[in-house]
Order: C-alpha cells, then structure tokens, then sequence
C-alpha cells in the first residue's frame, strides 16, 4: 500500500442487556461504503462474557450480508478465532463470502485467549498455537492447490479438492493478530502482514519493526507485508467527550496483560487535535488504521469520513 487507508468497525457486539440488531448493522454497511471507508470490520467470538456477558452477531454471517448489499468497500475480520473453527469448512465459507463480494475479503485472524469458549466448542485452548499453524497451512493449500493430500490429526485430507477457489489470487489476504514474539513470528512468515489493536503510535513502530525483522530473517520482503492497527477515536471538545470516552473504554473492552494495548491509545479531541495526534500513527508507516468510533455514534461515523480522513489523505 503506498499510503495509510481507513477502516472502521461495526458493532457486532454489545454489553447485556443491549442487543446487537441484525439488520441495524447490514445498513451501517452500507452506509459505511457510502462514506468512503476503505474496509468494514467485525469482531469475532461466539460466546463471550458470563457476568456482564457480551451479545453478538457472528462476524461472517454479518459480513456476508453487507458483501450482498455493497460492491467495494473490503470486509475484513477483526480478528477471526481460527482455532476454535474446524478449517475446511472455513476454508470454504471464506471462499464463498469471496465470490459474493467479488474479491473484497480480508481475513484478520488469531488464536484466542478465551478458555471458556474454547471448551464450549469442543476446541484445544492450550494446543491453540499449533492448531492455529495448522488450520493456516489447510486452508492456504485448499485455496491455492489443485489437489491436498495430508495428514493434520484430525483432519485427514486425501485427494482433497476445493473449487471454486476465491476469486483474489493467490488468495485472500490472511492478517494475523497477537502480541508476543511467536506470534509476531508467526505474523511475518505465514501471512501477509499483521493486524494489531489499541496500540499507541511508539508502540505500533517498536513492534512493527520488530515483525518485519522476522520477516527479513525469513527470506521474505517486509515492504510487501500490510500492517494494520484499530484505534478508538473520539470527536469533539476534549473537556466534554473525554471522560465518556474513558468510561467506554474501561467498560466495554478488554486489554491483555501481555500486550501493549491500551485505553491511552484513544484518540481524543476536536478535528485538529485528532489529526495531529492521528499524524504521529501516519508516521510509523501504518498501511490501515481501522477507527473504532466512540459508540459507534453515526456523527462520529460521519464526522470521520468527512472531516478527519480528507485531512489525512491530503
């Protein structure tokens, strides 16, 4: 990519008793292409939460519904459970959601962190990095591969043959999410870049730099891997829209111990002070900055789109 895009989330996922509606989201889709945004973003688990818990809509479902209604704004997922999810199916079911949305699919992918889900799903949570290398290698071979023979306990592929392959060649892009080093690793060398989320712009660059070093040490061209980074982002007078944008970020979200992600990511202020503090990410050489908008209000949606984007691509 030769400058930064912009994204945005949708808001898959609420906090009980507060209900995610179906149709709601497919609208804001499109209404989210009618913006301009580069990619629409969902968030993915399938059950999340006990007290409070968090309702949502799964993320593929949602994403090929708005594939259905809109024809060029990119769906990506921010970040798919892979381990949890038997891969030749999923193989299948990102090769369709593919082909109705005509090649705008990009896949945002990482292991988890949730045991509980995993064991709702019957899936390994302490195995979950080596399923997920797993499921990575399947999928990428059914999609790029004529024929698959191979032997992945459980999945035992002999004459394996999956078509019609997506339509973006070699394959949809594969963005892998996560913090530690393995992962970064991983990140560098089994996909196409990596996918991050409330991280500071000092903490995008150290890490980022850190990735396309692994990628060097591979063999592989670190220029040619996308990095992309969700920030929260609210618009308005600081003294005004700081302290509700605190308490929904210490609210609604989650921040793992052993990452960098943080509620002082937040970009906070009016348009100017936002494109000042949004031009310090610009300068790490991010690829796509996805906005998650305080709330997901649709003025801040819009004034997003129309005030603070022009301002960063001009």
């Amino acid at each position: 990519m030769a400058r930064t895009v912009f994204g945005i989330a949708m808001r898959n996922f609420t906090r009980y008793p507060e209900m995610p509606d179906a149709n709601e989201l497919i609208d804001y889709g499109v209404r989210m292409e009618e913006l301009g945004y580069e990619s629409l973003w969902a968030w993915d688990h399938i059950l999340l939460g006990v007290d409070p818990n968090f309702p949502l809509h799964e993320a593929l479902l949602i994403l090929t519904a708005v594939a259905a209604r809109t024809s060029k704004i990119k769906l990506g997922t921010g970040v798919l459970v892979l381990p949890m999810r038997n891969p030749v199916i999923l193989a299948k079911e990102l090769a369709t959601i593919d082909h109705i949305s005509n090649g705008r699919l990009i896949l945002g992918t990482a292991v988890g962190w949730y045991k509980r889900e995993f064991d709702s799903l019957g899936a390994d949570f302490h195995s979950r990095g080596k399923i997920m290398e797993q499921s990575l290698e399947i999928i990428n071979r059914l999609w790029t591969e004529e024929r698959v023979d191979g032997e992945y306990p459980p999945y035992n592929l002999r004459g394996a043959v999956m078509y019609p392959k997506p339509v973006q060649k070699p394959r949809p892009p594969i963005l892998i999410g996560g913090y530690v080093d393995a992962v970064l690793k991983r990140a560098a060398t089994k996909g196409d870049g990596w996918i991050t989320y409330y991280y500071t712009a000092e903490s995008f660059a150290r890490v980022w730099a850190k990735v396309r070093g692994f990628a060097e040490e591979a063999g592989r061209n670190p220029d040619e891997l996308i990095s992309t980074n969700q920030l929260p982002i609210v618009v308005g007078p600081r003294d005004k829209v700081e302290a509700p944008m605190k308490e929904w970020l210490q609210t609604e979200w989650d921040y793992a111990a052993w990452s960098e992600s943080t509620m002082e990511s937040a970009i906070i202020g009016t348009v100017e002070e936002c494109v000042e503090q949004l031009q310090a990410h610009l300068a790490t050489g991010i690829d796509r900055i996805i906005f998650v908008p305080y709330r997901y209000e649709p003025e801040q949606v819009e004034i997003l789109a129309k005030e603070i984007i022009p301002r960063l691509s001009a």
